[in-house]
Protein backbone atom coordinates (compact mmCIF):
# COMPACT_ATOMS: atom_id res chain seq x y z
CA UNK A 1 0.00 0.00 0.00
CA UNK A 2 2.72 2.29 0.83
CA UNK A 3 4.90 1.80 -2.38
CA UNK A 4 1.81 1.84 -4.28
CA UNK A 5 0.91 5.42 -2.92
CA UNK A 6 4.33 6.55 -3.11
CA UNK A 7 4.16 5.67 -6.99
CA UNK A 8 1.27 7.96 -6.86
CA UNK A 9 2.69 10.85 -5.70
CA UNK A 10 5.60 10.54 -8.18
CA UNK A 11 3.64 9.88 -11.24
CA UNK A 12 -0.09 10.58 -10.29
CA UNK A 13 -2.41 10.42 -13.40
CA UNK A 14 0.62 8.89 -15.26
CA UNK A 15 0.23 5.91 -13.12
CA UNK A 16 -3.34 5.54 -13.88
CA UNK A 17 -3.27 6.03 -17.45
CA UNK A 18 -0.17 3.04 -17.70
CA UNK A 19 -2.62 0.57 -15.77
CA UNK A 20 -5.65 1.35 -17.53
CA UNK A 21 -3.68 1.10 -21.04
CA UNK A 22 -2.34 -1.91 -20.03
CA UNK A 23 -6.00 -3.40 -19.58
CA UNK A 24 -6.71 -1.88 -22.86
CA UNK A 25 -3.92 -3.54 -24.53
CA UNK A 26 -4.50 -7.11 -22.44
CA UNK A 27 -8.89 -6.52 -24.02
CA UNK A 28 -7.06 -6.12 -27.56
CA UNK A 29 -5.15 -9.23 -27.38
CA UNK A 30 -7.58 -11.29 -26.24
CA UNK A 31 -9.89 -10.04 -28.82
CA UNK A 32 -7.88 -11.06 -31.05
CA UNK A 33 -7.26 -14.69 -30.12
CA UNK A 34 -11.00 -15.39 -29.77
CA UNK A 35 -11.73 -13.87 -33.29
CA UNK A 36 -8.84 -16.14 -34.33
CA UNK A 37 -11.32 -19.41 -33.19
CA UNK A 38 -14.36 -20.58 -35.01
CA UNK A 39 -17.99 -18.98 -34.26
CA UNK A 40 -20.45 -21.70 -32.85
CA UNK A 41 -22.04 -23.21 -30.10
CA UNK A 42 -20.59 -25.98 -28.09
CA UNK A 43 -21.87 -28.22 -24.89
CA UNK A 44 -19.99 -30.13 -22.56
CA UNK A 45 -20.96 -31.44 -18.77
CA UNK A 46 -19.33 -33.56 -15.85
CA UNK A 47 -20.07 -33.11 -12.31
CA UNK A 48 -18.70 -33.42 -8.75
CA UNK A 49 -19.67 -36.64 -7.64
CA UNK A 50 -20.60 -36.17 -4.31
CA UNK A 51 -21.21 -33.75 -1.42
CA UNK A 52 -20.28 -36.16 1.29
CA UNK A 53 -23.88 -35.59 2.55
CA UNK A 54 -25.55 -38.02 0.45
CA UNK A 55 -26.21 -35.81 -2.49
CA UNK A 56 -24.71 -37.23 -5.35
CA UNK A 57 -23.96 -36.65 -9.43
CA UNK A 58 -24.13 -32.92 -8.77
CA UNK A 59 -23.75 -31.92 -12.36
CA UNK A 60 -22.04 -29.08 -14.08
CA UNK A 61 -22.93 -27.68 -17.83
CA UNK A 62 -21.92 -25.67 -19.87
CA UNK A 63 -22.76 -23.98 -23.35
CA UNK A 64 -20.46 -22.18 -24.57
CA UNK A 65 -20.45 -19.45 -27.91
CA UNK A 66 -17.96 -18.03 -29.88
CA UNK A 67 -19.18 -15.24 -31.78
CA UNK A 68 -16.56 -12.60 -33.14
CA UNK A 69 -14.61 -11.58 -30.52
CA UNK A 70 -16.41 -12.61 -27.78
CA UNK A 71 -16.83 -15.54 -25.63
CA UNK A 72 -19.56 -16.84 -23.54
CA UNK A 73 -19.59 -19.43 -20.91
CA UNK A 74 -22.93 -20.38 -20.19
CA UNK A 75 -22.92 -22.52 -17.19
CA UNK A 76 -27.00 -21.31 -15.49
CA UNK A 77 -28.08 -24.93 -15.95
CA UNK A 78 -25.48 -26.31 -13.03
CA UNK A 79 -27.11 -28.14 -10.04
CA UNK A 80 -28.91 -26.45 -7.10
CA UNK A 81 -26.27 -26.01 -3.99
CA UNK A 82 -25.99 -28.79 -1.92
CA UNK A 83 -25.75 -28.96 1.48
CA UNK A 84 -22.28 -30.25 1.95
CA UNK A 85 -19.15 -27.85 1.17
CA UNK A 86 -18.76 -28.36 -2.35
CA UNK A 87 -20.42 -25.33 -3.21
CA UNK A 88 -18.52 -22.39 -4.86
CA UNK A 89 -19.26 -18.46 -5.06
CA UNK A 90 -19.66 -17.11 -8.47
CA UNK A 91 -16.01 -15.16 -7.82
CA UNK A 92 -14.28 -19.10 -8.34
CA UNK A 93 -16.35 -19.76 -11.25
CA UNK A 94 -15.11 -16.79 -12.78
CA UNK A 95 -11.72 -17.27 -11.61
CA UNK A 96 -12.02 -20.69 -13.69
CA UNK A 97 -13.32 -19.05 -16.88
CA UNK A 98 -10.42 -16.14 -16.56
CA UNK A 99 -7.53 -19.58 -16.06
CA UNK A 100 -9.05 -21.43 -19.00
CA UNK A 101 -8.75 -18.40 -21.26
CA UNK A 102 -5.09 -17.30 -20.20
CA UNK A 103 -4.13 -20.76 -21.08
CA UNK A 104 -5.60 -20.70 -24.32
CA UNK A 105 -3.69 -17.71 -24.94
CA UNK A 106 -0.09 -16.90 -25.49
CA UNK A 107 2.26 -16.19 -22.08
CA UNK A 108 2.82 -12.51 -22.50
CA UNK A 109 -0.86 -11.20 -22.31
CA UNK A 110 -0.61 -9.92 -18.69
CA UNK A 111 -3.18 -10.89 -16.07
CA UNK A 112 -5.73 -7.94 -15.71
CA UNK A 113 -8.99 -7.15 -15.61
CA UNK A 114 -8.48 -6.42 -19.49
CA UNK A 115 -8.72 -9.95 -19.92
CA UNK A 116 -12.33 -10.72 -18.70
CA UNK A 117 -13.76 -7.70 -20.62
CA UNK A 118 -14.27 -10.30 -24.32
CA UNK A 119 -15.67 -12.74 -21.61
CA UNK A 120 -19.18 -13.34 -20.73
CA UNK A 121 -19.76 -15.50 -17.91
CA UNK A 122 -23.63 -16.48 -17.08
CA UNK A 123 -24.53 -18.40 -13.88
CA UNK A 124 -27.77 -18.84 -11.95
CA UNK A 125 -27.47 -17.70 -8.06
CA UNK A 126 -28.38 -20.78 -5.74
CA UNK A 127 -26.63 -22.90 -7.61
CA UNK A 128 -23.54 -24.73 -7.30
CA UNK A 129 -21.55 -22.93 -9.17
CA UNK A 130 -23.02 -19.40 -7.93
CA UNK A 131 -23.92 -20.32 -4.27
CA UNK A 132 -25.69 -18.20 -2.38
CA UNK A 133 -25.59 -17.62 1.69
CA UNK A 134 -25.41 -19.88 4.18
CA UNK A 135 -24.50 -22.41 1.79
CA UNK A 136 -21.04 -24.20 2.88
CA UNK A 137 -18.51 -23.57 0.57
CA UNK A 138 -14.94 -24.88 2.03
CA UNK A 139 -14.30 -27.40 -0.58
CA UNK A 140 -15.47 -25.57 -3.17
CA UNK A 141 -12.29 -24.01 -3.93
CA UNK A 142 -10.19 -27.00 -4.09
CA UNK A 143 -12.58 -29.53 -5.66
CA UNK A 144 -15.68 -27.81 -7.68
CA UNK A 145 -12.85 -25.05 -9.10
CA UNK A 146 -11.40 -28.11 -10.62
CA UNK A 147 -14.24 -29.49 -12.33
CA UNK A 148 -15.55 -26.29 -13.68
CA UNK A 149 -12.16 -25.78 -14.96
CA UNK A 150 -12.89 -29.29 -16.57
CA UNK A 151 -16.18 -28.35 -18.39
CA UNK A 152 -14.94 -25.23 -20.00
CA UNK A 153 -12.05 -27.02 -21.57
CA UNK A 154 -14.46 -29.54 -22.66
CA UNK A 155 -15.96 -27.17 -24.32
CA UNK A 156 -13.10 -25.71 -26.01
CA UNK A 157 -12.17 -29.33 -27.09
CA UNK A 158 -15.43 -29.46 -29.07
CA UNK A 159 -14.57 -26.01 -31.06
CA UNK A 160 -10.75 -25.99 -31.08
CA UNK A 161 -9.90 -30.19 -30.68
CA UNK A 162 -5.82 -29.19 -30.81
CA UNK A 163 -5.16 -26.65 -28.43
CA UNK A 164 -7.42 -28.19 -25.58
CA UNK A 165 -5.93 -30.83 -23.74
CA UNK A 166 -7.89 -34.20 -21.97
CA UNK A 167 -8.64 -33.99 -18.48
CA UNK A 168 -6.17 -33.88 -15.60
CA UNK A 169 -6.66 -35.40 -12.13
CA UNK A 170 -9.28 -33.44 -11.34
CA UNK A 171 -9.06 -33.08 -7.77
CA UNK A 172 -6.72 -32.13 -5.16
CA UNK A 173 -6.63 -35.14 -3.33
CA UNK A 174 -7.24 -33.41 0.10
CA UNK A 175 -6.09 -34.45 3.52
CA UNK A 176 -6.45 -33.08 6.88
CA UNK A 177 -4.96 -34.42 10.13
CA UNK A 178 -5.27 -33.46 13.61
CA UNK A 179 -4.28 -34.95 17.31
CA UNK A 180 -1.99 -34.56 19.80
CA UNK A 181 1.83 -35.16 19.34
CA UNK A 182 3.09 -37.37 22.60
CA UNK A 183 6.41 -38.02 21.30
CA UNK A 184 8.70 -35.20 23.11
CA UNK A 185 8.55 -34.56 27.04
CA UNK A 186 5.72 -32.67 26.82
CA UNK A 187 2.52 -33.53 24.93
CA UNK A 188 1.40 -30.84 21.99
CA UNK A 189 -1.56 -30.99 19.88
CA UNK A 190 -1.03 -30.34 16.07
CA UNK A 191 -3.18 -30.36 12.77
CA UNK A 192 -1.57 -30.79 9.26
CA UNK A 193 -2.97 -30.06 6.00
CA UNK A 194 -1.69 -31.26 2.68
CA UNK A 195 -2.86 -31.75 -1.06
CA UNK A 196 -1.61 -34.59 -3.43
CA UNK A 197 -0.74 -33.98 -7.06
CA UNK A 198 -1.92 -36.48 -9.66
CA UNK A 199 -1.42 -36.84 -13.57
CA UNK A 200 -1.97 -34.04 -16.33
CA UNK A 201 -3.84 -35.04 -19.31
CA UNK A 202 -2.36 -35.22 -22.58
CA UNK A 203 -2.76 -33.18 -24.83
CA UNK A 204 -2.18 -32.63 -29.48
CA UNK A 205 1.56 -33.51 -29.36
CA UNK A 206 2.55 -33.91 -25.92
CA UNK A 207 2.11 -37.08 -22.91
CA UNK A 208 0.36 -35.48 -19.63
CA UNK A 209 2.96 -35.15 -16.95
CA UNK A 210 2.71 -37.16 -13.74
CA UNK A 211 2.55 -37.04 -10.04
CA UNK A 212 1.86 -32.93 -10.61
CA UNK A 213 -0.89 -30.71 -9.26
CA UNK A 214 -2.72 -29.34 -12.02
CA UNK A 215 -5.62 -26.50 -12.81
CA UNK A 216 -6.58 -24.43 -9.84
CA UNK A 217 -3.87 -25.41 -7.30
CA UNK A 218 -1.13 -23.62 -5.78
CA UNK A 219 0.54 -26.23 -3.39
CA UNK A 220 3.96 -28.55 -3.69
CA UNK A 221 4.97 -31.36 -2.49
CA UNK A 222 5.90 -32.21 0.93
CA UNK A 223 9.12 -33.82 1.60
CA UNK A 224 8.68 -36.90 3.55
CA UNK A 225 11.64 -35.99 6.03
CA UNK A 226 9.72 -32.71 6.80
CA UNK A 227 6.86 -34.15 7.43
CA UNK A 228 8.27 -37.57 9.53
CA UNK A 229 10.10 -34.67 11.47
CA UNK A 230 7.13 -32.24 12.14
CA UNK A 231 4.43 -34.98 12.41
CA UNK A 232 4.15 -38.57 14.39
CA UNK A 233 3.45 -40.14 11.06
CA UNK A 234 5.91 -42.53 8.87
CA UNK A 235 5.52 -42.23 5.33
CA UNK A 236 5.01 -45.87 4.22
CA UNK A 237 4.78 -45.68 0.32
CA UNK A 238 5.41 -42.58 -1.84
CA UNK A 239 5.65 -43.60 -5.70
CA UNK A 240 4.31 -42.86 -9.02
CA UNK A 241 1.02 -44.79 -9.56
CA UNK A 242 2.14 -46.51 -13.15
CA UNK A 243 -0.28 -47.03 -15.72
CA UNK A 244 -3.14 -45.04 -14.23
CA UNK A 245 -3.03 -42.20 -16.95
CA UNK A 246 -5.02 -42.67 -19.65
CA UNK A 247 -3.96 -44.62 -23.52
CA UNK A 248 -3.44 -43.08 -26.42
CA UNK A 249 -1.27 -41.35 -29.19
CA UNK A 250 -0.34 -39.13 -26.23
CA UNK A 251 -0.50 -40.81 -22.74
CA UNK A 252 -2.00 -38.92 -19.83
CA UNK A 253 0.47 -38.81 -16.80
CA UNK A 254 -0.16 -41.28 -14.05
CA UNK A 255 -1.32 -40.55 -10.45
CA UNK A 256 0.57 -40.92 -7.18
CA UNK A 257 0.49 -42.94 -4.10
CA UNK A 258 0.56 -41.78 -0.65
CA UNK A 259 0.56 -43.92 2.40
CA UNK A 260 0.52 -42.16 5.86
CA UNK A 261 1.28 -44.55 9.34
CA UNK A 262 -0.41 -43.33 12.24
CA UNK A 263 1.96 -43.13 15.40
CA UNK A 264 -0.35 -42.21 17.44
CA UNK A 265 -4.17 -41.94 17.64
CA UNK A 266 -5.34 -39.36 15.28
CA UNK A 267 -8.13 -37.56 13.56
CA UNK A 268 -8.20 -37.95 9.13
CA UNK A 269 -10.56 -36.10 7.24
CA UNK A 270 -10.32 -37.03 3.29
CA UNK A 271 -12.23 -34.73 0.51
CA UNK A 272 -11.49 -35.65 -2.69
CA UNK A 273 -13.07 -36.35 -5.90
CA UNK A 274 -13.06 -38.28 -9.19
CA UNK A 275 -13.12 -41.75 -7.16
CA UNK A 276 -15.91 -43.04 -9.36
CA UNK A 277 -15.93 -40.94 -12.66
CA UNK A 278 -12.80 -40.68 -14.35
CA UNK A 279 -10.84 -37.69 -15.94
CA UNK A 280 -11.77 -37.82 -19.50
CA UNK A 281 -10.03 -38.60 -22.79
CA UNK A 282 -10.09 -36.89 -25.94
CA UNK A 283 -9.85 -37.63 -29.86
CA UNK A 284 -9.93 -41.52 -28.99
CA UNK A 285 -8.03 -41.42 -26.26
CA UNK A 286 -8.57 -43.21 -23.22
CA UNK A 287 -9.74 -42.06 -19.60
CA UNK A 288 -7.43 -42.07 -16.94
CA UNK A 289 -8.32 -44.15 -13.71
CA UNK A 290 -10.12 -42.90 -11.21
CA UNK A 291 -8.75 -42.38 -7.95
CA UNK A 292 -8.83 -44.67 -4.88
CA UNK A 293 -8.77 -44.18 -0.65
CA UNK A 294 -7.77 -47.07 1.64
CA UNK A 295 -7.60 -48.08 4.89
CA UNK A 296 -5.07 -50.68 6.17
CA UNK A 297 -5.30 -51.35 9.97
CA UNK A 298 -2.46 -52.58 11.82
CA UNK A 299 -3.33 -56.31 11.28
CA UNK A 300 -3.16 -55.56 7.52
CA UNK A 301 -6.89 -55.77 6.91
CA UNK A 302 -7.56 -53.12 3.80
CA UNK A 303 -10.97 -51.47 3.84
CA UNK A 304 -12.26 -49.17 0.93
CA UNK A 305 -13.09 -45.15 2.13
CA UNK A 306 -15.23 -43.04 0.83
CA UNK A 307 -14.01 -39.62 -1.40
CA UNK A 308 -14.68 -37.65 1.56
CA UNK A 309 -14.71 -39.55 4.70
CA UNK A 310 -13.49 -38.41 8.58
CA UNK A 311 -11.88 -41.59 10.52
CA UNK A 312 -9.81 -42.20 13.52
CA UNK A 313 -6.69 -44.05 13.15
CA UNK A 314 -5.27 -46.05 15.88
CA UNK A 315 -1.41 -46.31 15.88
CA UNK A 316 0.12 -48.54 13.21
CA UNK A 317 -3.06 -47.65 11.07
CA UNK A 318 -2.57 -46.54 7.53
CA UNK A 319 -4.20 -44.16 4.95
CA UNK A 320 -3.33 -45.11 1.57
CA UNK A 321 -4.33 -42.57 -1.34
CA UNK A 322 -4.05 -43.60 -5.24
CA UNK A 323 -4.89 -40.24 -6.67
CA UNK A 324 -6.11 -40.01 -10.38
CA UNK A 325 -4.32 -39.98 -13.44
CA UNK A 326 -4.94 -37.60 -16.54
CA UNK A 327 -6.34 -38.53 -19.61
CA UNK A 328 -5.11 -40.04 -23.11
CA UNK A 329 -5.15 -37.89 -26.50
CA UNK A 330 -5.36 -39.57 -29.83
CA UNK A 331 -6.43 -43.27 -30.91
CA UNK A 332 -3.72 -45.40 -28.86
CA UNK A 333 -1.39 -46.85 -31.85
Amino acid sequence: EQRLGALLEQRSESLLSAASALQDYAERRIRALISSLPDGTWHFEDAIEDDGHGHTELFIRCEMTIEGDRLTFDLRDAHPQVEGPVNVPRAVTLSAALYVVQCLAPSDIPSNGGVMRPLEVLTSPGTLVDAVYPAAVAAGNVETSQRITDVLIGALSKAVPDLAPAASAGTMNNLLVGGVDTRGEQAKPFAYYETIGGGSGASAGQDGASAIQTHMTNTLNTPIEALEHAYPMTMMRYRVRRGSGGAGKWRGGDGVERGYRADVPMTVTLMTERRVTRPYGLEGGEDGAVGENLLISKDQQETRLPAKHTLELEPGDVVLLRTPGGGGFGNPE
